[in-house]
Parts: structure tokens; sequence; C-alpha cells
């Protein structure tokens, strides 16, 4: 769990940080949302990460365009917790 918690705390500074310095739409900034997003999945919360895969995709989308790898990277993951949610509801 403490590596969770550290792992957490690291995203979140790098998230701020890209966000004060580069804005909120910069792919560095997406990356790191889809990061926290990620490791959230990879706790099992699925409520939370899903917000942040969909704040990242919809920033990917923008920025990047659909067909871009790591927009598509990141709409697999979000589909994958989608199933995930569906399974347990």
């Amino acid at each position: 769990q403490g590596k969770y918690e550290e792992a957490e705390a690291m995203n979140r500074r790098a998230l701020d940080g890209r966000e004060k310095a580069l804005g909120k739409d910069h792919p560095s900034t997406l990356k790191s949302i889809y990061c926290l997003a990620s490791l959230y999945h990879k706790q099992n919360r699925l409520d939370e990460a899903g917000e942040l895969y969909v704040n990242a995709l919809n920033g990917f989308r923008k920025v990047l365009g659909p067909t871009h790898p790591t927009t598509l990277a990141c709409e697999g993951h979000y589909a994958s917790l989608s199933q995930e949610m569906a399974a347990t509801r």
C-alpha cells in the first residue's frame, strides 16, 4: 500500500507542476493525468480512474487527434475499465 501512496503523491506533484508550467491541454500534462488514472485503475479505484481517463482521453483527442497512438492507448485502457465497472455493478 505504501508504494501506491508514494506513487500517487509523485504523480500528483508532476501533474500540478505540468499544469502550472505547461497548461491543462499540453500533451505532457495530459500524460500525467493518464498516468494517475492508470495508477487508480491498478488500485481498483474505478470511479476516480474513469473520471481521469475521460479527462485525458478528451484532451488527447483534441490535442493529438483521434488516431494518435497515445489517444488509442488511453481509449483502450478506458474501455477495459468500463468493462470492469460494468461487470461489478
